[in-house]
């Protein structure tokens, strides 16, 4: 979503250290960038595969958001695929998702949609952005295609997804509101991966909460205290927090910084005892009812 200010040397070398580090998925969309298509451009610009390293990555991309609106219709998802391939330099993308829900959908121009996409090779796997289980189902009644991803914010700090199953039915309790509609549930029900996004973030862009003992001392002295005892960073650790959780999710990145890269691709290694799980959620200030 950041590599547009970087110099071409600086992307493929963001893209090498996430390779080396055994990272495979690359996560792109139309509105990325400073233009349309900007941060697709400048990927296909900077970084070509051979034919046999092209099939070990996974270049992922999302549409559906304009300026002003959100939009599923047949005719657009086709011709922003199409945008994306040429901005990418590729004839296909690994994995489509309708990035944020659009109120106005009408599943059965989806389907059309994936079909021509699908039949032509143009797209291997489908999935959505921030989607609900109801929208989910809605989809799924005419989309043929399994929807195999929802990629959901995620982090330690914003985890209303899990802190609402941990204490549901608990009159007054904020936490208990379930805001995601069952969507952690649902998703291990229907084999749906979810894709972590801003997995550092405090809330929705409200800055990180690694180093911020303002506002996070308890959870900083934790991520802290562990990262020394498995001998990682702290970001390897809110890393971890993330790929412990047995619905084996992927968390997406979103840096532009390769020193970051490797130090959550060393976390995700790590496997957290149960206690050490709950120590960091009640850290962050999430309640153990």
């Amino acid at each position: 979503m950041r590599i547009s200010p970087l110099s071409d040397e600086e992307i493929r070398t963001l893209v090498s250290t996430a390779r080396d580090a055994g990272i495979t998925v690359f996560d792109h969309a139309d509105v990325y960038g400073d233009e349309r298509h900007g941060a697709e451009r400048r990927f296909g610009n900077a970084v070509s595969f051979s034919p046999s390293e092209r099939e070990s990555v996974i270049i992922q991309s999302k549409v559906g958001i304009r300026d002003g609106s959100f939009d599923f219709s047949r005719e657009h998802i086709l011709r922003t695929v199409d945008e994306s391939l040429e901005a990418l330099r590729l004839d296909h993308l690994d994995v489509l998702l309708l990035h944020r829900p659009d109120t106005l959908v009408e599943p059965d121009e989806v389907a059309d949609a994936f079909d021509e996409l699908h039949a032509a090779g143009k797209v291997r796997t489908f999935g959505v952005s921030n989607h609900t289980p109801a929208q989910l189902e809605l989809l799924r009644r005419s989309v043929r295609q399994p929807l195999a991803f929802n990629q959901v914010q995620l982090s330690i700090t914003h985890a209303p997804m899990i802190a609402s199953t941990v204490a549901s039915n608990m009159a007054g309790l904020d936490q208990s509101i379930d805001r995601d509609n069952g969507i952690l549930d649902y998703s291990r029900l229907h084999g749906i991966t979810l894709q972590a996004w801003s997995p550092f973030q405090k809330g929705f862009f409200d800055g990180v909460f690694l180093g911020d003992r303002e506002n996070y001392a308890d959870l900083n002295d934790v991520l802290d205290e562990l990262a020394a005892q498995y001998g990682v960073t702290p970001t390897g650790i809110a890393t971890a927090w993330i790929t412990r959780h047995p619905a084996k999710m992927q968390v997406v990145l979103g840096t532009t910084n390769p020193g970051r890269v490797q130090e959550a691709a060393a976390g995700s290694d790590v496997t957290l005892t149960r206690a050490e799980w709950y120590r960091l959620f009640t850290a962050a200030g999430h309640i153990l009812p």
